[in-house]
């Protein structure tokens, strides 16, 4: 019931589906950085709990592509986004936070390419 409440919560604040989509983004960059924390601290609980929330989000925003409506856009995201997954299943494996730094230099850009597009901040 608890989650529920937060979920409509959460539903009311978001007006517009451009603004989930850049929450999405953002959540992704701030997990995607505590991983790397976790790494340099050998945190191996830390690490994969994060790794497997920036992943959960890819895969969401992989699930939410409109390749009808976005064409050629929406083919070269869902490549890019799964490419992401591959480089967080590497991060995990080898524990190294050299594939976290393509990633988050991959979400910095996705993040300010969606605000000049959509308006949203």
């Amino acid at each position: 019931n608890k989650a529920l409440n937060s979920y409509n919560q959460m539903n009311i604040n978001i007006d517009r589906p451009e603004k989930l989509i850049l929450m999405l983004y953002e959540g992704a960059l701030r997990f995607a950085n505590f991983a790397k924390k976790a790494i340099r601290e050998n945190n191996v609980e830390h690490k994969v709990e994060y790794i497997i929330k920036v992943s959960n989000i890819f895969i969401e925003l992989i699930n939410s592509l409109d390749f009808e409506k976005g064409g050629d856009i929406a083919h070269y995201l869902s490549g890019l986004y799964t490419h992401q997954l591959k480089l967080l299943t590497m991060a995990n494996s080898e524990n190294d936070e050299k594939y976290l730094d393509d990633v988050i230099r991959v979400l910095k850009v996705l993040i300010e390419a969606w605000k000049e597009e959509t308006g949203v901040s």
